[in-house]
């Protein structure tokens, strides 16, 4: 695995449990796992740089990306992959520079060009052929922070992390 620089979410069935609640006002509602959001703010506080890639468009995904200050939050794509290129252009950043996390087989075209591609238990076998790591725990209930935890192990001293977070150097949002 290269030095990861930029880690890309997919949401329902990544971050959430790819269930859709619609409320009778049509709002809709999403449940995230704050043991991801702590991933996510572990992943930032080493340097790593997080990115939303959606297909679907909601409020309550821009209230969990604004709540972990994750840096870059696209909704309602249908071509990720076009996007991803344009955050790498702007980033400075290779493909090889990118863990991805998708689920279905709209994320197949990023899962096959980056350098850790990674999937939750419960994603469909057409994605579970293309990744490099399949997490233990199904999207919305810890796979984004196993993950987490997996990259973060290969690239970094876990444990000056956890002593970081002790000694109250790392501020995290769950």
């Amino acid at each position: 695995m290269n030095k990861l620089k930029l880690l890309v979410l997919d949401v329902d069935g990544v971050l959430t449990d790819g269930k859709l609640y619609i409320g009778s006002n049509q709002e809709e509602y999403k449940a995230f796992h704050t043991q991801d959001g702590m991933g996510i703010s572990l992943a930032r506080y080493t340097g790593i740089k997080v990115a939303i890639i959606t297909g679907r468009k909601s409020p309550a995904i821009e209230k969990r990306a604004e709540e972990l200050k994750i840096d870059f939050v696209y909704q309602g794509i249908d071509d990720k992959l076009s996007i991803l290129e344009e955050l790498l252009n702007d980033l400075n950043l290779t493909k090889e520079e990118v863990c991805y996390i998708g689920d279905d087989i709209n994320d197949l075209p990023i899962l096959q060009v980056v350098g850790f591609a990674a999937a939750p238990a419960n994603a469909v076998k057409a994605v579970k052929n293309h990744v490099h790591f399949i997490a233990s725990k199904n999207g919305g209930e810890g796979a984004v922070r196993e993950i987490i935890d997996q990259v973060l192990a290969e690239q970094h001293h876990y444990e000056q992390l956890l002593s970081d977070f002790l000694d109250g150097k790392v501020k995290m949002t769950q």
